[in-house]
């Protein structure tokens, strides 16, 4: 058995699955994400989220799979009644993607959902996350990287039913710059990293997204305006964590109370996967205390 604090992942996403009584963490291998060839992504699982078993090899890339490094922020989605993993891949010459994954169980194992990747060709890209619109539509939104267009960017594109492409063209919904919180680069860049869909309690939508602040790494909130995924959306002026630590996401546990996990330091190799109490409190997130155990 682990604690949080023995396992060395950036952008953890939780998973919960009642009928087993089972929260699986999935994340960013941090031993590789930055050098070398990962093997793979990995999974944990726990039924209280202080312990966790595994690691239990999830997905593991065929010989023919296109990426060969950067194996970045895998998180799974139960769609249709399959399981479904959007991830980040990188190969020499080829864009950095996020590629869609499937499986039977959120072990895994995990096999390609389709041919290529679901983000455009010829941009850089990120942090893929799915969303079903209120109309039971399916959305992806995701990052197109400072690396390429120095103030990042926010898109959603519609997927298909099945998830297997894009209907029609992407949509821009915001750059990096137009969060107060976000702190420009010295060479002017903003990093858009993490997005992450909620519905509030009041009914309105909002993204978690990361981006560099000015006390490290951080993550805030957006909100839609008119309560569907093409916005337009509007940045809260602070961020809801500020301490270094982002790529967040929100789930619950099985008595109701909302949580939050993320990574912090944004240090490399001292990043963990932390998880906070979090309230809907006056139409934002507040922070309760931490508890220890976590």
């Amino acid at each position: 058995m682990k604690r949080l604090s023995d396992i060395n992942l950036r952008d953890p996403y939780i998973l919960p699955v009642s009928r087993e009584n089972t929260y699986y963490l999935y994340g960013t291998d941090g031993a590789t994400a930055w050098h070398g060839k990962p093997a793979g992504f990995d999974v944990y699982k726990s039924c209280d989220l202080l312990n966790w078993e595994g690691p239990y090899p999830a997905f593991r890339p065929g010989p023919t799979f296109w990426g060969t490094h950067h194996y970045w922020a895998p998180e799974v989605h139960f769609y249709q009644g399959k399981f479904y993993m959007f991830a980040s891949f990188k190969a020499e010459g080829i864009a950095r993607a996020t590629h869609i994954l499937v499986a039977d169980h959120p072990l895994g194992p995990f096999q390609t959902h389709g041919d290529s990747p679901i983000t455009p060709r010829h941009w850089e890209c990120l942090d893929g996350t799915l969303y079903i619109e209120k109309d039971g539509t399916p959305w992806m939104v995701f990052c197109r990287e400072w690396l390429q267009v120095t103030d990042g960017e926010m898109y959603a594109v519609q997927l298909a039913p099945n998830l297997y492409d894009t209907v029609g063209e992407p949509i821009l919904l915001f750059k990096a710059s137009s969060a107060p919180w976000s702190k420009p680069g010295e060479g002017g860049e903003q990093v858009t990293d993490g997005p992450y869909l909620h519905r509030m309690g009041n009914g309105q939508l909002v993204m978690l997204w990361s981006s560099g602040g000015y006390q490290g790494y951080a993550t805030g909130l957006a909100r839609s305006v008119s309560g569907k995924i093409i916005g337009p959306w509007k940045q809260d002026e602070t961020p809801i964590f500020h301490e270094d630590g982002g790529h967040g996401m929100l789930f619950q546990d099985w008595y109701g109370n909302l949580l939050l996990t993320l990574h912090a330091p944004n240090n490399n190799p001292k990043e963990r996967p932390i998880i906070l109490r979090v309230e809907e409190r006056s139409g934002t997130l507040e922070m309760k205390e931490v508890s220890s155990a976590f």
